[in-house]
């Protein structure tokens, strides 16, 4: 059994976050609901099933709802689309067990709408006893809440959420504003740079979505000039089907990274869920590198971890764009990107799920351009091409 947290301080009411529970076991909703107060949330409903959640949508206003996919009635699935129509920009995070189908299911919900996942054990007994899922469970929904505050208190909104996708097309967004950071931002200098030779992503809330939309927006034309290199966020099995969808989607070779496998033009490879994703090996002998080192900035894979291979083996010649993400997973790398002459994008404010990752690296000054999420792939494809259409 997990031992109960310690008693904290409890925020006003006004700004405690509201959060909905639903899921078919009694026992997750009542644990889920517990954790959530003792770490001063405020759980203002639960519901057994997706038809009970929507119901319960006309008598409290939620900030974030808990949705697992996996109810009788009213599915997880079926419920979000309906969840979404009664309150647009409702915050709703999937909730599944580690599964080929679940991980399917997870990523087609974030392109109908919901703003994150959160692996579940299997069974009532893993929820009572693995620490790690109440502790990730309490991290993203304080992170979460935390964005969102910040969001109305600037005026920016709610969270952006996922697009619905169409089969064989990138979601065309429609270009938001310029972002107004609360500290002046200031860019690196546009210098001439070696062609690049590696394209490296970081990403995690929001970035299934916004990954998908840039390297479409590249071009597989272009993608196929160098390898692909990929760390989002995501747990085991998840990466894997994300590789998946990858491939799908670009019309490109895709797949988890395997330790030892050397770099192929136009393959696109991404970081396996629970291991660290480098590089290592000299010249042209230059070979993917897994590990089961501790968590770095909190996360495994982690995008600083090939950020600084990436820096050391290839210097000015690797292209990097950090994406939406919650915390900061991509400074220290970027620093080093930097410093050996790399080239680094990062995704705007307005654009993101949540700016925490790209935030960090353009507030502390490592990002040479800031743009809009349609405007990255484009802007990639010609750093790749040198300009050439």
């Amino acid at each position: 059994m997990v031992a109960a947290a310690a008693p904290s301080h409890t925020p006003p009411a006004a700004s405690r976050i509201k959060v909905l529970v639903a899921d078919d076991s009694a026992v997750v909703r009542g644990l889920v609901s517990r954790w959530l107060e003792e770490a001063g949330c405020e759980v203002v409903a639960t519901a057994s099933n997706g038809r009970i959640a929507v119901e319960t949508l006309d008598r409290v206003s939620p900030d974030i709802v808990l949705l697992d996919i996996e109810m009788p009635e009213l599915d997880g699935t079926q419920a979000l689309p309906r969840m979404l129509a009664k309150r647009p920009g409702l915050q709703v995070v999937m909730m599944s067990t580690l599964t080929q189908r679940n991980a399917e299911i997870s990523l087609r919900c974030l392109a109908l709408g919901a703003i994150d996942y959160l692996p579940k054990p299997e069974g009532n007994r893993g929820v009572t006893t693995t620490a790690s899922f109440r502790e990730d469970l309490i991290q993203k929904i304080r992170m979460l809440g935390a964005a969102l505050r910040a969001g109305c208190a600037t005026g920016a909104g709610p969270l952006r959420r996922s697009l619905p996708e169409r089969p064989g097309l990138a979601e065309r967004a429609v270009p938001a504003p310029a972002a107004r950071p609360a500290a002046p931002v200031t860019l690196r200098p546009r210098i001439a740079r070696a062609a690049p030779r590696i394209l490296l992503v970081g990403a995690s809330t929001g970035g299934p979505r916004a990954v998908g939309e840039v390297l479409e927006g590249i071009g597989a034309t272009a993608l196929r000039r160098l390898p692909i290199l990929i760390v989002q966020h995501m747990p085991p099995v998840f990466t894997g089907v994300f590789a998946e969808h990858l491939g799908t989607r670009t019309g490109l070779p895709a797949a988890e990274g395997r330790h030892g496998e050397g770099l192929r033009p136009g393959t696109i490879t991404v970081a396996p869920g629970g291991r660290h994703m480098g590089l290592s090996g000299h010249g042209s002998d230059i070979a993917i590198r897994l590990d089961d080192g501790p968590p770095v900035n909190f996360c495994r894979p982690a995008v600083d971890v090939l950020f600084r291979d990436a820096a050391a083996l290839f210097g000015a010649a690797t292209l990097s764009v950090v994406l939406t993400g919650m915390g900061s997973d991509g400074t220290h790398g970027a620093k080093a990107l930097i410093e050996a002459g790399g080239t680094m994008l990062v995704q705007d404010e307005a654009s993101s799920t949540v700016w925490g990752m790209p935030g960090s690296i353009a507030k502390a000054g490592y990002a040479h351009e800031i743009l809009a999420l349609p405007a990255i792939g484009p802007a990639l494809r010609a750093q790749i091409t040198g300009g050439q259409a």
